[in-house]
């Protein structure tokens, strides 16, 4: 199925979508049908000439070392999320919100609100350098339970072994690939706490997740049980900044402060959002970018704030740097 044809053009159209001038997917269209050809080729064959990474650090807002996938490598990734996704998306919970459709940080952020006026505690987590931690030969063992077709486990094997920060240890950030896996990993977490500690008052994005309880002492009891499941099951260690408080005192999640009758962009967000749009603003304005290019980058930036009640901030920093202000 990977290696259809018809799944290697729909593959190309998603990984070249917005970036159609690049001069990689410009490349690649040139000689399109013999570039599809070799991808198909090299999947029938199992040799698919993968780990073509260009690395580079950004800070947004903390430093993150990324691993860009070369353009055909990218193609490769929606060949077989095309059709490996529903198959995530068979296993995963209902408060699982990262890399899934009709989910994202809005959701997130409005379930956290609604556990928040449920609830008069909250243990929020994260684990300790995520992505370098997640071990090869757990994903593996995790992916062959949900499929059988070997060669498919195999392509996940070769992609896993063309990056590690340790032996047999870490995937990529900002690979399509990355992304899905390591949301799936913790999908494991996911089941353990809904059907073995039967938590229903949780829900996590990615690493981030928050148990709900209207007593301390019980979530004090359940933080020894989730410590010793992920150091054991997943080989993975929470951060040490746990955060056990009142939900009336308003939660830290996904950029913003969670309250029961509101979410408030934390502080980083809104000095982010004023840098980032005058940022944006002004390469239209010395003509680094075009009208389509600050359009592209602008409609996420001022996205993400519709999530909290920052109406008063967004028309403030457009009035005041706005172009056409």
């Amino acid at each position: 199925m990977i290696p259809n044809p018809e799944n290697l053009h729909l593959a190309f159209r998603k990984a070249a979508r917005g970036k159609q001038d690049r001069p990689e997917v410009i490349a690649f269209r040139e000689d399109f049908e013999a570039n599809i050809r070799k991808l198909r080729e090299q999947l029938l064959q199992n040799e698919p000439d993968v780990g073509h990474y260009r690395f580079f650090y950004v800070r947004d807002p903390k430093p993150r070392h990324i691993c860009a996938a070369s353009f055909p490598e990218r193609v490769l990734h929606h060949a077989i999320m095309n059709i490996f996704e529903p198959v995530l998306e068979s296993y995963a919970i209902y408060d699982s919100y990262a890399c899934r459709k009709d989910k994202g940080v809005h959701k997130a952020l409005k379930k956290a609100q609604t556990y928040s006026g449920n609830y008069l505690w909250y243990l929020k987590l994260d684990i300790r350098k995520y992505f370098d931690s997640i071990d090869h030969g757990i994903m593996i063992h995790l992916i062959s339970r949900r499929i059988k077709d070997r060669k498919l486990i195999l392509l996940f094997q070769t992609l896993l072994e063309t990056y590690h920060t340790e032996h047999g240890k870490g995937v990529p950030i900002g690979n399509l690939i990355s992304q899905h896996l390591a949301n799936f990993y913790l999908g494991y977490f996911d089941h353990w706490i809904k059907e073995e500690r039967r938590i229903q008052p949780y829900l996590r994005y990615m690493d981030d997740f928050i148990v709900f309880g209207q007593d301390k002492s019980y979530l004090k009891l359940e933080l020894e049980y989730i410590r010793e499941f992920l150091r054991e099951k997943l080989s993975l260690e929470l951060k040490d900044n746990i955060q056990l408080n009142r939900c009336s005192r308003g939660i830290p999640f996904l950029g913003c402060r969670v309250f029961p009758d509101r979410i408030l962009l934390s502080p980083r967000s809104r000095q982010r959002f004023s840098k980032k749009f005058r940022e944006y603003e002004n390469n239209l304005i010395i003509g680094k970018w075009s009208w389509e290019e600050l359009a592209r980058h602008t409609g996420p930036l001022i996205e993400f704030t519709k999530a909290a009640d920052s109406k008063g901030l967004r028309r403030h920093i457009i009035h005041r740097f706005g172009v056409l202000s």
